[in-house]
């Protein structure tokens, strides 16, 4: 090959990763560090900037949920049925098939610990009479609960250009699960479940590598990145993270790790509260997928471990040796009474 067409396609190949890498200085991913406390900002990037929220989603189907059974409109032995409609959604890594059923109780860890999409529609359809009336419930919620940048197309986090939030707001949502649900606090500190014999874990490594740790969510779509709302306590001090759209798990469990150690060494200081942060409108949410889900990715990724090396070989990793986490056990049964409605075909374009 010649020696010309070698360099050239190395300068290209480092052209594509310095546009990557300015892109992504100039477009920072959101950071909110909040004491859920006092509701004080310690840290913030970008936090009022919509983004796609994916599996952090479930936090307020979590919260709806949790609003049903303090109403009484629920308990948590209400059998949970798999429908053909929750049976479709995507990424099933529960295994179930339709008409299998569990508990309430069972069902909310499937969604939170496991993650489950399939399991989140069906909690919703037993909570609400189908998935749309759930989802205006979660929008109602949004809206009292001052998430302006807030708006939710579906209880699971399946991607829709109309399901977005902010660092704020799910700042605000995981305190207010917090707050207003200690009784529930436990659905959230489960490293893994298993669902009739098959074990799932967290995507959370914060719950086994940092102590302390007591939730709450992680999600990951090509078009979000991977997000999570950490929560985490140490000496009577409790510290929530927010980041939205880490290129990899290592990235997002490294910089919440060192956001929250920062914190707890009081390293952090803020004065505003998250209330305070102001949500942008004038911007529409990034969309990932070129970024991290291309032949573009290598380049992009490269660029995200310079910026951010904790973990990798030769630098210094924020978590620490693994610890046995909480595994939640779920047994599933058939139900008999599940009516098999076809789900309606597409009209012919």
């Amino acid at each position: 090959m010649a020696e010309s067409t070698v360099l050239g396609r190395a300068w290209k190949c480092l052209v594509v990763a310095a546009s990557l890498f300015m892109a992504s200085a100039a477009s920072a991913t959101p950071v909110l560090v909040v004491d859920p406390d006092s509701h004080q900002v310690l840290y913030e990037e970008d936090a009022g900037v919509p983004w796609y929220p994916a599996s952090t989603t479930k936090l307020m189907s979590a919260f709806v949920t949790f609003e049903a059974l303090k109403a009484g409109e629920v308990t948590l032995t209400t059998p949970v049925t798999m429908t053909r409609n929750a049976t479709k959604q995507a990424f099933l890594e529960s295994g179930l098939t339709f008409g299998r059923a569990m508990t309430l109780e069972d069902a909310l860890f499937a969604m939170i610990t496991a993650s489950a999409n399939d399991v989140a529609v069906a909690v919703a359809e037993t909570v609400a009479p189908n998935e749309a009336a759930f989802v205006k419930r979660m929008n109602d919620a949004a809206a009292r609960l001052g998430l302006t940048g807030t708006h939710f197309a579906n209880p699971n986090g399946l991607f829709d250009k109309t399901n977005y939030t902010t660092a704020r707001d799910l700042a605000i949502l995981g305190m207010e699960v917090d707050r207003q649900f200690p009784e529930y606090r436990r659905f959230f500190l489960a490293s893994s479940v298993t669902i009739d014999g098959k074990e799932i874990k967290s995507n959370n490594l914060l719950l086994t590598r940092y102590p302390g740790t007591t939730g709450m969510k992680t999600g990951f779509l090509c078009a979000s990145g991977r997000n999570i709302v950490g929560l985490a306590a140490r000496n009577g001090k409790r510290v929530m993270v927010v980041i939205l759209g880490a290129t990899t798990e290592r990235e997002r469990n490294e910089r919440s790790a060192q956001y929250m150690t920062q914190a707890f060494e009081g390293r952090l200081s803020g004065g505003t509260r998250v209330e305070d942060l102001a949500n942008r409108k004038d911007v529409a949410p990034q969309d990932m997928r070129v970024r991290l889900c291309t032949d573009q990715s290598a380049a992009y990724e490269a660029s995200r471990d310079a910026l951010y090396p904790m973990g990798l070989p030769g630098h210094e990793s924020y978590l620490q040796g693994e610890t046995k986490g909480e595994v939640h056990t779920i047994s599933t049964w058939a139900d008999d009474t599940a009516v098999d409605v076809p789900i309606p075909a597409r009209r012919p374009s």
